[in-house]
């Protein structure tokens, strides 16, 4: 495992590329609305990223279709951006972006509720953006990343949800996925130990259900098996001398 430590110079350009990515998620919740199809939000998304001087970075990667993967209810993660994928009232729907700029990715991921939604998802909501909240609190130098997963993992668990093992958070820089992995589930004491310098996406996905997932004929779309709702919630860190610093995170957004 080769973990690259950041320069300055190249956190600073990350913080440039995480600016376009807080600004993007203002944009996707002004338009997330019953009514609107996945493929109008993808298309709202890649000209807001690209008239920012950044470029969609899911685009083609892999061969995957869209600017940025859409995910509905049961999807967990990389949905397809659809014209036949309407939001409607209760539903919920998580923005996966990768932004591009300057030689440097950011990642980042909001899960929001659209029109009225049952208390009980917004429950969900809640604890996945916690998830990520309490885990990046124990971030500094020396720390195992191990304790990371496991704060995720307790934070999850404790309100009767499941996390995948399947599908990590991972290093981020100038490629989208670089080491370490990032599980949402670990035993303390564990892991690679942090170092500054150190990026990473931090992402916890919760299933309200069990942790069972599919994914379907298209090689993308991952779903869970019980057909209950998940949230996802992710941003870009670094490691600093004495904490982290969140580079995808607007102010005031914090728990």
């Amino acid at each position: 495992m080769a973990i690259i430590i950041k320069s300055r110079r190249e956190i600073e350009l990350m913080k440039i590329a995480g600016k376009v990515m807080i600004g993007l998620f203002d944009e996707l919740e002004k338009h997330t609305k019953p009514g609107i199809s996945t493929a109008e939000l993808d298309k709202i998304a890649c000209r807001y990223i690209r008239s920012n001087g950044a470029i969609p970075a899911c685009k083609g990667y892999e061969g995957f279709p869209g600017n940025i993967c859409i995910s509905v209810n049961d999807t967990l993660i990389h949905g397809i951006p659809s014209k036949k994928i309407i939001l409607k009232d209760g539903d919920i729907v998580s923005y996966d972006c990768v932004v591009f700029k300057d030689g440097y990715n950011v990642d980042a991921c909001r899960t929001f509720p659209v029109g009225n939604v049952k208390e009980e998802t917004l429950h969900l909501l809640e604890t996945t953006k916690r998830c990520f909240f309490e885990a990046v609190k124990l971030i500094k130098p020396g720390v195992h990343l191990g304790d990371i997963s496991h704060k995720i993992e307790e934070t999850a668990t404790k309100e009767g949800y499941s996390l995948t093992e399947d599908y990590t958070g991972h290093g981020i820089g100038k490629e989208m996925h670089e080491d370490p992995y990032v599980p949402n589930v670990g035993e303390k004491g564990s892991g690679p130990i942090l170092k500054e310098g150190m990026t990473l996406a931090i992402e916890p996905m919760v299933n309200e259900g069990k942790k069972d997932l599919y994914t379907l004929e298209d090689g993308w779309t991952v779903k869970t098996r019980d057909g209950k709702m998940c949230a996802h919630y992710e941003n870009t860190i670094v490691v600093t001398k004495d904490g982290y610093q969140i580079l995808t995170l607007k102010e005031g957004e914090e728990i």
